[in-house]
């Protein structure tokens, strides 16, 4: 406790809290106390064998004598009391700073705390936001999703009608491909002999040598004979010209169509009963062409096919069996065409070729 020194009478002091003073004589120590209510004093004479205490409060004083054992007790006593309270005073003095030291601390946890709770509300509202910008990802991943199915449906179906093996995801450049290779197959499907020149097959003779049924002698057989009623449809097996529509008396075919297809390739349709296009007509595949019938050296109504390269005669089975779905089959079966170099001159492989104008940038070219 902070001390405030007065006088109250000659050789005395008086302090605030307590405190021994000796006198100027040496003889006496006062002893004073402020206390929250009273003040009170004690004056201690050392005599011979004794000790006077003189005791002052507001109410007056006493003087007690005692002896000289009364009297060192008394000033140990005197010396545990200020002992004591000082010891006090000072824990008093550390436990306010501690206590201050407390308070600082709790003021910065409860600023801490307050940013916590600050940053929590931040850290939901952005979980909020990240949430809603998930659900919209969720969405349009989903709707993508659904575009991609459409849109890779039909190449599925291009797989499937090609015999491929389905691919497990159409990318970009896997619908490029079957595009390719679709067009090269439908450019090739329709522009060589493919398929049958009748609704109903029905074969009669095949293709090779054999007895000719009208002269008995033996003699190769270029193309399939197959059965068909009078007047029974014939129909286009490609896309090409019409070279001949007449009667071929030379062949003994009777009335003949020869249709002048891609590459070279060719197809006859003998024996009819009339033709549906003339000369120098262009055909498309499966386009109705002429009649069935009985004409030149026949035994009975039938059709008489035939498909030649470059005025070679061909088997047409394989090319009757040639569809998209087993495309490769005709390459492997027919052996006498160089299908390498006639693939490689599509249109649809020649696209990125430099368009030339002259045969001297073509020769320079191909150098």
């Amino acid at each position: 406790m902070p001390i405030i020194a007065f006088d109250v009478v000659a050789n005395r002091v008086v302090v605030l809290g307590c405190l021994a003073v000796p006198c100027s004589d040496n003889r006496r120590l006062f002893i004073y106390h402020f206390a929250p209510v009273f003040l009170f004093g004690l004056c201690v004479t050392p005599v011979k064998n004794r000790l006077i205490l003189t005791l002052t409060t507001s109410r007056g004083s006493r003087q007690l004598s005692l002896n000289l054992v009364a009297r060192y007790l008394l000033l140990i006593f005197v010396a545990m009391l200020l002992f004591s309270l000082f010891i006090s005073n000072a824990l008093l003095v550390k436990t306010s700073d501690e206590f201050d030291s407390l308070t600082a601390d709790h003021v910065q946890l409860a600023n801490l705390y307050t940013d916590v709770l600050d940053s929590r509300e931040t850290v939901r509202t952005e979980l909020d936001r990240l949430s809603d910008n998930l659900s919209l990802i969720e969405l349009e991943r989903d709707t993508l999703q659904q575009l991609s199915d459409e849109w890779s449906q039909p190449f599925r179906q291009l797989e499937r009608a090609m015999g491929l093996t389905e691919s497990p995801v159409i990318s970009l450049v896997r619908s490029r491909e079957l595009q390719q290779m679709a067009y090269e197959r439908l450019f090739m499907l329709y522009g060589i002999p493919n398929g049958s020149p009748l609704e109903k097959v029905e074969l009669t003779d095949r293709f090779g040598r054999r007895t000719h049924p009208v002269t008995g002698k033996k003699k190769h057989h270029n193309g399939l004979d197959f059965r068909a009623a009078m007047g029974t449809p014939i129909y286009a097996t490609a896309d090409g010209a019409v070279e001949f529509s007449g009667f071929h008396k030379k062949s003994g075919y009777g009335n003949l169509i020869i249709i002048n297809h891609n590459f070279g390739f060719k197809s006859y349709y003998g024996h009819l009963k009339k033709a549906a296009v003339r000369s120098g007509r262009l055909v498309k595949k499966g386009q109705l062409i002429g009649y069935s019938g009985n004409s030149g050296i026949s035994t009975g109504p039938h059709l008489h096919y035939e498909v030649r390269y470059l005025f070679k005669p061909l088997n047409p089975a394989p090319f009757m069996s040639w569809s998209m779905d087993n495309y490769q089959q005709l390459f492997t079966e027919e052996k006498g065409i160089k299908w390498d170099g006639l693939r490689e001159m599509l249109p649809i492989n020649r696209l990125e070729l430099p368009l030339l104008s002259s045969p001297g940038e073509t020769s320079s070219a191909e150098r």
